[in-house]
């Protein structure tokens, strides 16, 4: 049986025993989620070296810093690109659908804004004082600078860099295989992951906030068919159904998880044994897009902008909705890394427009469920990227896809 349909698999049967366990969540929560928390923990441990080597070796086999600067300057403007088309669909669908419409409002409940750091600061922040510290904090963005200058002092100094290459490549190998042996747990893990939420959420969140959680499955879907097929056939001439079917393994584990920068393993496992991609486009692409690519979130944050107006029954004019696609696309970047940075976003969107921070505490309770949509649009949108960059530079292989292979 293919690792792919062992993982639905496990997906169905934690979603039907979780709502088996909706009377006693306590149970799954105190004897089923450990195990999930275990797979998670086991996919952490491997993301900083994964990051670590497979950048540096995907910056020093570009061979130079010319190819490097295109490369890399290519990937983020598809990423900012796609990103401001995901927020833009959110405005539609929330206009479409009005999901605040005739829902109550909470009363006696504050919202504290929580600040995401300045772009400037950002910016200076993503060269690390300490590379040292940066790896035992795992912040992303600081071990992805320090891995590019790595790179880029490998290629500037020729063949005495070989042996410090030799050894990246020879770490980002063992991660490969260590990501191979941890993903035979993935069934197990999602299993284990999916059980409690469902446990504790159930039908009972679901139904009175349910046009939000649509319009947020909706526009991941539409996000998908429309952007990220136009981008793989259009730019790399691949046909959009072998695209969906070599990112799956990486979807599927990216819904279970919620989190990006947990499925980068398999996301780079998949993109390149499944679609082609050479093995410097996805090292370099595909930890970049980790961290920065957002698409997903910033779909929420157009949905969630209008429900929380419609709540509090206030019509954002175009101008504001513009204001709303300009903020969640920057702060896509301006909040990379930072724990809770779909939070961080809306309120910086809400606060951007002058709208109550208030409202979303009624997405509290959802939260999960709409965080493992938007966190599989971002990943498929690192996907469909790389295929792409790869494709522009002559560095993507024509291979039949096999899903699920061990």
């Amino acid at each position: 049986m293919k690792l792919t349909t062992k993982i639905l698999i496990g997906l169905v049967a934690g979603v039907i025993l979780g709502l088996v366990l909706g009377g006693a969540p306590q149970v799954a929560v105190t004897y089923i989620a450990p195990f999930g928390t275990l797979f998670l923990n086991l996919i952490r441990m491997i993301i900083v070296p994964l990051v670590l080597s497979s950048l540096v070796v995907g910056a020093a086999s570009m061979g130079d810093l010319k190819k490097l600067g295109r490369v890399g300057g290519k990937t983020i403007v598809f990423y900012l690109a796609t990103t401001a088309v995901a927020v833009i669909i959110g405005l539609i669908l929330g206009n479409v659908f009005k999901p605040g419409a005739g829902l109550l409002l909470l009363e006696g409940v504050t919202v504290e804004a929580r600040q995401a750091p300045p772009l400037v600061e950002t910016l200076l922040n993503i060269i690390p004082s300490n590379p040292l510290k940066a790896l035992v904090d795992a912040s992303m963005l600081q071990i992805i600078s320090f891995a590019i200058f790595i790179g880029i002092g490998i290629t500037s100094i020729g063949e005495k860099g070989r042996p410090l290459l030799s050894f990246f490549d020879s770490l980002a190998e063992v991660m490969y295989k260590l990501t191979a042996l941890i993903m035979n747990l993935a069934p197990y893990g999602v299993f284990a992951l999916i059980t409690p939420v469902v446990a504790q959420n159930g039908p009972s969140v679901l139904l009175p906030l349910g046009k939000v959680v649509i319009a947020v499955y909706v526009g991941v879907v539409i996000h998908s068919l429309l952007v990220y097929s136009s981008i793989v056939k259009l730019v790399a001439n691949m046909n959009p159904l072998k695209f969906f079917k070599g990112i799956s393994p990486a979807a599927t584990v990216a819904f279970s998880t919620a989190s990006s920068a947990g499925t980068l393993p398999v996301t780079i496992k998949s993109v390149k044994e499944n679609l082609g991609v050479s093995n410097s486009v996805a090292s370099f692409v595909l930890p970049l897009g980790a961290t920065i690519n957002m698409d997903g979130t910033a779909l929420y944050q157009g949905i969630c902008a209008l429900f929380v107006a419609q709540i509090y029954g206030i019509d954002l004019t175009i101008a504001q909705q513009v204001s709303i696609v300009l903020t969640a696309t920057l702060a896509s970047i301006g909040t990379a890394g930072v724990p809770g940075a779909g939070f961080i976003m809306l309120t910086m969107v809400l606060t951007s427009v002058g709208l109550p921070l208030e409202g979303s505490a009624l997405i509290a309770g959802i939260d999960r469920i709409l965080d493992m949509a938007r966190t599989t649009v971002n990943v498929v949108g690192d996907g469909a990227v790389a295929v792409a960059i790869a494709a522009t530079e002559g560095e993507l292989k024509d291979i039949e896809v096999k899903v699920g292979s061990k």
